[in-house]
C-alpha cells in the first residue's frame, strides 16, 4: 500500500442551473443528444475525505435519507478511481448534505466530481484534468461538467465541455417543495415518448443547433431590466404532470424584477434570476412567508466562476 500522509481535505461541491436545456434528440446508444449552458452556483455540498490504513471506502453523511453504500456516486467514483491508479487506497469520506436530493441541481454528480477531485490529490495521484474528465463521464451525464464548473455549453450528453468566459452577476432565487422529487431517467424517458419518435441521425443539425447556442446562447442572457427566455425542454414533460413545478413557475413569475424563471434540469427545482444578489434577497425576504405556506424551501444564490474548490 502506498506511504501516504494522514491529512484531510475538505471540499466545496457546488449545485448547477440550466440556463438552457434543449434535447435534440435520441441516439441510438440509448441517450439524448443535449445542447445545453450549465452554471454553478453557491448552494454546496461539502466533502471532508481523509486517508485510512484499511484500503476501503467508507461514506457518512448527516443527511440520513441518503444511501452510503456501493451504489451511492461518491463510493463509485472512488472505487473507479483506485481501479485506474492499480493501487490498494482507502479513504473515509463524509459528506455534509445542503443541496436537496432529485432536485435537479445535480447534487450527486457534484458529489462524484468533488471526489475525483479530492481523491487525487489526497492520493497523490497526479492525474490531470483531461484524465479526470475521462473517468467522470464514466460515472455519470452531467459529473464531466463539474471537473472545471463555472459556466460550459455541454454538448453530447454532456461530456462534450467548451468553457464559456462570461461572468454574470445575477443573483438567482430558487423554490423547491422538500417533498419532491423527480426521477431524472423518468422524465427523459418521457420526453422520449411524446417528442423523440425517430432516432437521430442528422450530424448537419447537430452542428447547427451547437453553432447556434455558440453564437446565441450567452447574449440571449445578456442584457437587463427586460424579460429574458430560457430554453428547457424537459419543462414541457414536468410542468404539465407536476403540480410543485407548475405553482413554483407561477410564482416566480409574479416576483418584482424577475428577470426571467425557469426550472432546473429535470426539476422540480425552479429558479428565477434577478439584476443581482441584493435584488434576489429583497424578494425572498418580502415573499419568504408565502413560499413556506405554499410548502417551498427557497435560497438565495450568487453564480460561481469556478465549480469544485479546496477549502
Amino acid at each position: 500500500m502506498q506511504d501516504l500522509t494522514n491529512g484531510k481535505i475538505i471540499i466545496k461541491s457546488p449545485a448547477k442551473i440550466n440556463l438552457h436545456l434543449e434535447v435534440i434528440g435520441k441516439r441510438e446508444d440509448g441517450f439524448h443528444e443535449l445542447a445545453m449552458i450549465m452554471q454553478n452556483i453557491d448552494l454546496s455540498d461539502y466533502l471532508e475525505l481523509e486517508i485510512n490504513n484499511e484500503g476501503l471506502i467508507k461514506l457518512a453523511s448527516d443527511c440520513n435519507d441518503l444511501s452510503v453504500s456501493r451504489d451511492n456516486l461518491i463510493v463509485k467514483s472512488a472505487n473507479l478511481l483506485r481501479e485506474k491508479s492499480n493501487l490498494d487506497l482507502g479513504a473515509n469520506i463524509f459528506l455534509r448534505k445542503n443541496i436537496p436530493i432529485g432536485a435537479g441541481l445535480a447534487g450527486g454528480s457534484s458529489n462524484a466530481a468533488g471526489t475525483l477531485i479530492g481523491l487525487n490529490k489526497l492520493w497523490n495521484l497526479n492525474l490531470d484534468q483531461n484524465t479526470l474528465t475521462t473517468l467522470a463521464s464514466k460515472l455519470g451525464s452531467d459529473v464531466p461538467f463539474f471537473i472545471n464548473g463555472g459556466i460550459q455549453l455541454c454538448f453530447g450528453r454532456g461530456e462534450i465541455l467548451e468553457k464559456l468566459d462570461s461572468k454574470f452577476e445575477y443573483g438567482v432565487l430558487l423554490l423547491k417543495n422538500p417533498d419532491v422529487s423527480v426521477s431524472t431517467a423518468e422524465t427523459y424517458k418521457k420526453y422520449s415518448n411524446r417528442f423523440c419518435n425517430d432516432y437521430l441521425t442528422s450530424k448537419e443539425m447537430i452542428a447547427k443547433i451547437r453553432n447556434n447556442l455558440r453564437d446565441n446562447g450567452l447574449n440571449r442572457l445578456s442584457f437587463f431590466n427586460q424579460k429574458m427566455n430560457i430554453k428547457n425542454d424537459l419543462q414541457l414533460v414536468v410542468e404539465k404532470e407536476n403540480d410543485s413545478v407548475k405553482q413554483a413557475l407561477y410564482l416566480l413569475s409574479k416576483l418584482n424584477n424577475c428577470l426571467t424563471f425557469s426550472m432546473s434540469g429535470s426539476g422540480p427545482t425552479c429558479f428565477a434570476l434577478f439584476k443581482d444578489t441584493e435584488t434576489a434577497k429583497k424578494e425572498l425576504s418580502v415573499n419568504y412567508e408565502l413560499f413556506k405556506d405554499k410548502g417551498y424551501d427557497s435560497w438565495v444564490c450568487t453564480l460561481l466562476e469556478k465549480g469544485i474548490t479546496f477549502i
